[in-house]
């Protein structure tokens, strides 16, 4: 299996190099409204942004910034396929403009334009930022009433566009793209609180170049264990999914350890030289992916086994058990080849083959 990895360096608000209906998943983290990092690139594509903050007209501000958002939003529409899915990680701001202190609810603003395009809002998940401060409030200390709380968690905004699912020549493809039933019960929670865990620390080791920290600290990069969850959850082996603000590329990364294609722009160029270095451990790092995915279900099975639990089914191609029928035809990819092309890359995926060593549960199935 070979997947596609397209990066252009441009605005998102013309995505004219995408087709209509090319694109099954998007996946992005835009730059958040009335966030001061932001303001810059913000004013760049409207100066009346800039104009409004320097007023101390925060409401402007945050709207014109909305605007800015919309025409990508727009352009998501018009190249996502019907019943294909877009998944907007955001957090909300707090601010003080001109002496008045406020919350800005960027993820109440991208629901509503959503809704109004026509997209289906579905449930969204929390996920908790690693704090850095033992302080968990803001204002004034132990005195009623002027505290606030602190804002640790980002949204992402699940919708589907138009009210019907997608359509499948073949059932096939999504049997095989299956995930784990205990991976169903924890990526489908409301609220995740280990998001930082194993496959961060692999992002960190992997996308690690020399002399990029300033890039990396402008990005606001999310963990590459969130597009990865959410690539698995919301489509299939042979899609394409699109990240509008490509940032580090984390999203591309994702899809290549995932065996999807995707499809990103990016405003700096010099994001796509970092990711360059980045995509030499592909390779490396899909083959830990899937181990560490083995290994916890390894972990799973032998929980229920000493519960005193059994298992009905055996996966078709590896040799543990699994607790449902929907995941016996799942099959796991890894990288053999990266290979760099004109506006992007190429990868070689071939199926995952278990060292011979490796020590494998068995299913304890009831006669």
């Amino acid at each position: 299996m070979e997947t596609e990895h397209r990066v252009f360096v441009g605005n998102s608000n013309d995505l004219s190099r995408i087709e209509d209906d090319a694109v099954e998943l998007v996946v992005t983290s835009p730059p958040y409204p009335m966030i001061e990092m932001w303001d810059d690139v913000f004013a760049s594509l409207n100066p009346d942004i800039e104009a409004a903050l320097d007023a101390g007209d925060g409401e402007a501000a945050f709207s014109l910034m909305h605007e800015v958002l919309q025409e990508t939003w727009d352009e998501v529409r018009r190249v996502l396929v019907d019943g294909g899915i877009a998944c907007i990680n955001v957090g909300d701001a707090t601010r003080t403009v001109d002496d008045s202190f406020r919350v800005y609810q960027n993820h109440a603003r991208v629901t509503e334009y959503f809704d109004e395009l026509g997209f289906e809002p579905l449930p969204d998940i929390l996920w908790r930022k690693p704090a850095n401060s033992a302080a968990k409030f803001m204002g004034s200390g132990m005195l009623p009433p002027n505290a606030y709380a602190t804002l640790e968690h980002e949204y992402l905004l699940v919708f589907r566009n138009g009210s019907d699912s997608r359509d499948f020549d073949s059932t096939d493809v999504r049997y095989e793209s299956a995930y784990f039933w205990e991976e169903r019960n924890e990526w489908f929670s409301d609220v995740w609180e280990d998001v930082t865990g194993t496959f961060q620390e692999l992002a960190d080791d992997a996308a690690t170049a020399e002399g990029d920290d300033g890039l990396r600290d402008r990005s606001a990069a999310y963990p590459l264990e969130i597009p990865y969850r959410l690539v698995n959850m919301y489509s299939t082996y042979g899609d394409t999914v699109l990240d509008p603000f490509w940032g580090t590329g984390t999203t591309s990364l994702a899809a290549m350890v995932a065996g999807r294609n995707s499809v990103g722009y990016e405003l700096n160029e010099a994001f796509v030289d970092v990711f360059d270095d980045d995509v030499e451990s592909v390779p490396e790092l899909a083959q830990a992916t899937v181990e560490k995915r083995l290994a916890r279900h390894e972990a799973f099975v032998g929980r229920r086994h000493g519960d005193g639990e059994t298992f009905k089914y055996d996966a078709e191609h590896y040799d543990f058990p699994v607790t449902t029928k929907q995941e016996v035809p799942m099959r796991f990819y890894t990288v053999d080849d990266v290979v760099h092309v004109d506006n992007g890359y190429v990868v070689s995926h071939s199926p995952y083959q278990r060292p011979e060593s490796a020590d494998a549960p068995t299913s304890q199935t009831e006669d």
